[in-house]
């Protein structure tokens, strides 16, 4: 039963691409969605931030004069507008490749890259905000 075990550590050993040096269609789209969840990762934590601090600026928010959401609600919006956009233009790139092996690697590449940007935007609406 042991030995049972260690062949099927040892093929999972195996099977973990090398991401800095994939060789195969298959590790170059394992490591593309590594990349892109690690991106996203990194996202979720700056949009945290900033929910945080609109939430507080809603705290002070005097509606007497303007019945316009208030912050979150706008940021909230502007971040599910922003994924909408994100998933629909990454389908479309991966479109290049449809049906074909690379095809996850567009979408993938596609969305690491315009995820690493909003985190940036994120990072400068934080820095406004914050001022």
């Amino acid at each position: 039963m042991l030995s049972v075990f260690m062949l099927v550590v040892a093929a999972a050993a195996q099977q973990a691409p090398d991401c800095k040096d994939p060789q195969t269609q298959s590790d170059m789209n394992i490591c593309s969605g590594r990349a892109y969840r690690a991106a996203d990762a990194a996202m979720v934590v700056q949009y945290n931030l900033v929910a945080a601090r609109m939430k507080k600026m809603d705290l002070n928010l005097d509606q007497t004069y303007d019945d316009r959401p208030g912050y979150f609600a706008a940021f909230l919006d502007s971040q599910r507008a922003w994924l909408k956009f994100r998933d629909a233009a990454c389908v479309v790139e991966g479109y290049y490749a449809r049906g074909g092996t690379m095809e996850p690697l567009l979408v993938n590449t596609c969305f690491e890259e315009l995820t690493k940007q909003r985190t940036e935007q994120l990072q400068s609406l934080d820095k406004l905000f914050n001022e």
